[in-house]
């Protein structure tokens, strides 16, 4: 079952007008929760980075979209899948509507919808990491602004960036911006760990203001062993880094093995997985 506008129908009835400005456009954004036995894990920073960059697209959000009511659309979809005692991974997906050119017509009205899947794995844990293998990806780079850090159905780089990974037998992709400077991969944020500094790029380089980036940054706030620097990362310092990881909400860490002729270890990445549990546990 799937969630149209607050209307539950089955998901082969769920038809998509062809006018749909998400679908035409791309004028559309989604948000990527995982819940675990009813709970949205960080559904406040989810909401509030939705809000945040419904504004920045201009689309009118409507009164009804309150955190209660979206998390409760949210929870009705998961429970109408058989998914409420689970874990689940769900997309939530707001779009504005129908009509027009480029230039929305100002009758067009804001909807959404969601969609639960099942999920594996309930519990944030080390994934393998000595056979994950990522390079550069080079074809196209990533221009810095705002527009480049929300989470739009815009994601042309990421699919293509995909396919040429697939095509190599890499596991993922690392993305430049146009000042050649690596951003993220492909379906997360970047960390590199070298010594006892821990390394992300800024979001004015252009990359995702993701919820498990700010959750990590959080957890190393205060923390006497590391040092945590938001600064642009050259390609030149990936080979030279200690560790890398990967991280998204659905995951927490990926850590990475291998890139080119360089292996990479995961403890520091460890670590930082049991900081974000326990700040979890602490919430």
């Amino acid at each position: 079952m799937v969630n149209i506008n607050g209307t539950l129908i089955q998901s082969e009835q769920a038809n998509l007008s062809l006018e749909n400005r998400g679908y035409k456009y791309g004028d559309a954004l989604f948000e990527t929760l995982k819940v675990v036995n009813g709970k949205i894990l960080f559904w406040e920073d989810h909401y509030f980075r939705l809000m945040s960059s419904m504004r920045i697209l201009r689309m009118t959000i409507p009164m009804t979209f309150t955190m209660e009511f979206l998390e409760s659309e949210i929870l009705k979809t998961v429970e109408e899948n058989n998914l409420l005692a689970k874990s689940s991974r769900v997309r939530l997906n707001v779009d504005r509507g129908e009509g027009g050119k480029y230039k929305p017509n100002k009758d067009s009205n804001v909807g959404f919808n969601i969609i639960a899947e099942p999920h594996d794995n309930p519990f944030y844990g080390m994934l393998p990491f000595e056979d994950y293998t990522v390079d550069l990806y080079k074809d196209f780079m990533m221009a810095p602004g705002l527009l480049s850090g929300l989470k739009s159905n815009s994601k042309s780089i990421s699919v293509l960036g995909s396919i040429y990974a697939e095509e190599n037998g890499w596991d993922n992709c690392l993305v430049l911006n146009t000042n050649k400077s690596v951003i993220e991969a492909l379906n997360g944020n970047l960390f590199l760990v070298k010594d006892d500094i821990i390394k992300t790029p800024p979001l004015e380089d252009g990359c995702l203001n993701g919820v498990m980036r700010k959750q990590i940054l959080d957890a190393l706030k205060n923390n006497p062993n590391y040092k945590v620097e938001e600064a642009s990362i050259s390609p030149f310092e990936l080979q030279k880094a200690d560790e890398l990881f990967i991280s998204n909400v659905i995951i927490v860490i990926q850590s990475i093995g291998k890139y080119r002729k360089k292996s990479y270890g995961n403890e520091t990445a460890k670590d930082v997985l049991q900081l974000v549990n326990g700040k979890m546990r602490l919430s």
